[in-house]
This record gives structure tokens, C-alpha cells and sequence, in this order.
């Protein structure tokens, strides 16, 4: 976020926080990071969030990192 004032969405929030999760998870390596942030948002996201973030990076394919869009990807299938 570039400036602290500024609101962000829920979905805006959802994005950043897969990516967050994704980004800290990166050094395991992308396939353990993969199953581990999947793993995360499948374990500690309600219901509404993960149908919500799957259906983000369904509208806003770009907006995921690719460690965070291949693990919204598991969760879906």
C-alpha cells in the first residue's frame, strides 16, 4: 500500500493478503510454497474469503503472484 490513509477494498484486501501469505512461504520453494499457502487459506479463511478469492482470481488473473494464483487454483478444484 502506498499510502497508509488510503482504504483498501475487500477484495483489494483478500489480494494483498494471499500475496502476503504466498510471498512469506516463497523461500520453502513453489511447490511446497503452493501447498502450504493453499493449505493456510483452507485452514484459517472463512468460507466467504476463499469462495471470494477464488472468484478474484478469476476477474483479476494478474492480480494474484503465481505462488498465491496456483494455490486459489487448488483450493477451487
Amino acid at each position: 500500500m502506498s499510502n497508509e490513509n488510503e482504504v483498501m477494498s475487500t477484495g483489494d484486501r483478500l489480494i494483498y493478503m494471499a500475496n502476503q501469505i504466498a510471498r512469506n512461504l516463497a523461500a520453502q520453494g513453489e511447490g511446497e510454497a503452493v501447498a502450504a499457502t493453499a493449505d493456510h487459506i483452507a485452514s484459517f479463511w472463512d468460507p466467504h474469503m476463499r469462495a471470494r478469492i477464488v472468484a478474484l482470481a478469476v476477474e483479476r488473473p494478474d492480480a494474484l503472484s503465481p505462488i498465491a494464483a496456483a494455490a486459489v487454483r487448488r483450493i477451487a478444484a
